[in-house]
């Protein structure tokens, strides 16, 4: 059972649908019994850095996301959910993430030509192997909402990155954590590809 924490974001039913639709039953909870008794849990998101994270506290699921990490159960942040996983963003100013993840979300920086939010398709650059990438083949595309983006402290664990005035971070990798800038479960069939490597993690 995949768990899909369910802390009232964007995205939620479409990672379910998308999952279902690779035979997987996945739950959308909040319940720490369920979410620590999955075999993986995804933290999907969109929306703002300083309330999310207001609401992963009022509905007490902080302790739990962390419990879930140090069991090394398989866990996968899509979007906002990447970010949550570091530990401060510029969008909401001192306002602390999880911190299970070294590095801070920036805002992409004004340039001409450039509209921010970035919204839409980008292809895939990778400057490291990463398990998510597993028979995705360098180029590919994958769809993106979001006007803010990750610096990592450590770049070894980057292992997707995609130009948009910017080098972007795009998906990261540290031990039985995954995330993703990108949307894989609104990526089409490079999207399922994704979600069917880290199932099979």
């Amino acid at each position: 059972m995949i768990a899909v924490i369910d802390y009232d974001a964007g995205n939620i039913k479409s990672v379910q649908k998308a999952l279902e639709f690779l035979g997987e039953r996945a739950l959308v909870t909040r319940s720490a019994g369920e979410i620590l008794a999955a075999d993986r849990v995804i933290l999907p998101g969109v929306g703002c850095f300083g309330d999310a994270m207001e609401k992963l506290e009022n509905y007490g699921l902080v302790p739990v996301i962390r419990e879930a990490v140090g069991r090394k159960i398989p866990f996968l942040g899509i979007c906002l959910g990447l970010q949550l996983l570091f530990e401060e963003s510029e969008e909401s100013p001192g306002v602390k993430g999880l911190g299970l993840l070294e590095g801070k979300i920036v805002r992409i920086p004004k340039a001409e030509g450039l509209k921010i939010p970035q919204i839409g398709w980008n292809c895939l650059e990778y400057p490291s192997e990463g398990r998510l990438f597993k028979d995705v083949p360098e180029g590919s595309y994958v769809y993106f909402v979001h006007s803010y983006y990750l610096q990592a402290k450590k770049k070894e664990i980057v292992k997707a990155t995609v130009q948009y005035g910017v080098t972007v971070e795009a998906s990261v990798e540290q031990e039985n954590i995954f995330a993703c800038q990108f949307h894989p479960e609104k990526s089409s069939d490079v999207g399922l590809r994704i979600l069917k490597n880290f199932l099979a993690v």
